[in-house]
């Protein structure tokens, strides 16, 4: 009988469940069963059992439900808990994704009692340790830590090699997110009463006008960076009758309330609370363009021909900027008015920049990391 290694994935918010589901469907595919655990970093009321059948995995074997707090103490916490997971649970591997305090938590417990690691989304950088922050600074110390990479781009492996990784634990996969993406846009595709169900909550969205997606949620943003997005937004809201904003509103105070105060009174602009993951497909698939300050939505948007603004000063992901696909405006309030406005006017402009291919992957980096874990020596 062939040995079946025991694997544990590691989540601790949705961005990462994205990014697992993918991978623990080729494993249940191959006949490997891995126990998911979800570290409870991020409460999201959306993360329900609907959320899970979406992304067509269960629900988490364990829940360390260990909450908001500093980042020492929730770093700790998980820590101390995933310890006993491995004790009781014996894995072979723990695979770890993205760059949350989970990542790093779960990865150095695993280290210290010897068990491999493997870190999916591995060697995204943006050579400022602070920017994002914790986020560069977690990547980076996992990067140290891990005995498998599994790189989205060929940027990211360079970047790896630079850091002294060897050239033989690194493998150019393709973002998983994109395998989700794909997965959710087909059931859009084919599922005419779901797409149906969804249409019917954004009926308020008149089909005649440019629609702009937005989200925000970043802390470099924090004070006044989000008084200058929405003192943009409110501003080619203003100038463009013929545009609409939809902007599911991230649930953290400092983002709520300069969002109510400068938003809230704009009739073609929808605020609404945060959406179920396919939902969001759907508010992607019909957006014109997209004004974010996220890492994943970088990646994602470009799968779609959706052009993106990115609200930051920094990007782990220049691969998509040097495509083309993104345009880096910061929260600099006048450059998103001047780069939306082109956008809006010039669509040539918006054509070099939808028809630019994604070099995230083709939605095939969960079978590229299946079948590079089934030869390791574990």
């Amino acid at each position: 009988m062939d040995f079946v290694p025991k694997v544990i994935l590691v989540a601790g918010a949705r961005p990462n469940f994205m990014k697992l589901a993918p991978l623990h469907r080729a494993m249940i595919k191959r006949g490997n069963n891995p126990v998911i655990v979800h570290t409870g970093q991020h409460y999201d009321h959306n993360m329900s059992q609907l959320f899970f059948d979406e992304l067509e995995i269960p629900k988490p074997d364990i829940n360390l439900e260990v909450g908001s707090s500093s980042h020492a103490v929730q770093t700790a916490d998980i820590m101390k808990l995933f310890e006993q997971v491995c004790v009781s649970e014996k894995p072979d591997l723990v695979v770890v994704f993205g760059d949350i305090n989970s990542t790093i938590a779960c990865a150095l417990v695993a280290k210290k009692m010897h068990i491999r690691v493997a870190h999916v989304e591995a060697g995204l950088r943006t050579g400022d340790l602070y920017s994002p922050w914790p986020e560069e600074g977690n990547r980076k110390l996992v990067g140290s830590l891990a005995n498998v990479h599994y790189a989205p781009t060929n940027q990211a492996r360079e970047n790896l090699i630079k850091e002294g990784i060897q050239k033989e634990n690194i493998v150019v996969t393709g973002n998983t997110v994109i395998d989700s993406l794909v997965l959710a846009s087909n059931k859009l595709d084919i599922n005419e009463k779901l797409l149906n169900d969804i249409q019917k909550k954004y009926d308020y969205l008149e089909p005649n006008k440019k629609t702009i997606l937005v989200t925000g949620h970043r802390r470099e943003n924090f004070g006044d960076g989000f008084k200058n997005i929405c003192n943009a937004i409110s501003a080619i809201s203003n100038n463009n009758k013929d545009v609409q904003f939809i902007y599911p509103v991230h649930l953290n105070p400092n983002v709520i309330e300069p969002v109510n105060r400068i938003l809230k009174n704009h009739k073609n602009i929808f605020l609404i609370e945060p959406v179920d993951y396919i939902d969001f497909i759907y508010l992607m698939r019909l957006s014109y363009l997209i004004l974010t300050d996220s890492g994943g939505i970088q990646e994602e948007a470009p799968s779609m021909g959706k052009p993106v603004l990115l609200m930051r000063d920094t990007s782990e992901r220049p691969e998509a900027i040097d495509a083309g696909t993104v345009l880096k405006v910061g929260a600099d309030e006048n450059n998103i008015v001047k780069y939306c406005q082109n956008l809006i006017n010039d669509n040539s402009l918006y054509d070099s920049m939808s028809n630019r291919n994604n070099p995230f992957g083709d939605g095939q980096a969960a079978d590229k990391i299946k079948n590079h874990l089934k030869n390791l020596n574990l």
